[in-house]
């Protein structure tokens, strides 16, 4: 069976707030508690990822991610009750538009 793939992305201020990649990065982080460790897995540079969170968390209304200095026992990365409600949504708008596309793409298709 044929069907439709489609990326999308939230943007603010034409800049892009959320979308695929940015979410892989959070889950990333509340798997390993680690910006740099959820960078390494996903073949990131550091500064990549810190600069992808920084992005976020300036166009959220809420902290996505909050971090610790490092220190004698070490920093951590936190992903927040607001940074999982974000993926939850983001996840449940991208799962709508592909079943959308696909049963119009199907609609076209069967023409």
């Amino acid at each position: 069976m044929k069907s439709i793939k489609s990326r999308i992305w939230i943007e603010d201020n034409e800049n892009v707030f959320l979308g695929y990649g940015r979410v892989q990065l959070l889950k990333k982080i509340e798997e390993t508690n680690s910006i740099s460790a959820a960078a390494k897995e996903l073949n990131m540079s550091y500064k990549k990822a810190w600069k992808l969170i920084n992005s976020m968390n300036v166009s959220s209304q809420e902290a996505l991610v909050i971090t610790n200095t490092g220190g004698k026992d070490g920093g951590g990365t936190t992903l927040t009750a607001y940074g999982k409600k974000m993926i939850v949504n983001f996840e449940t708008l991208n799962a709508a538009c592909e079943d959308f596309l696909n049963t119009e793409f199907n609609k076209l298709y069967q023409l």
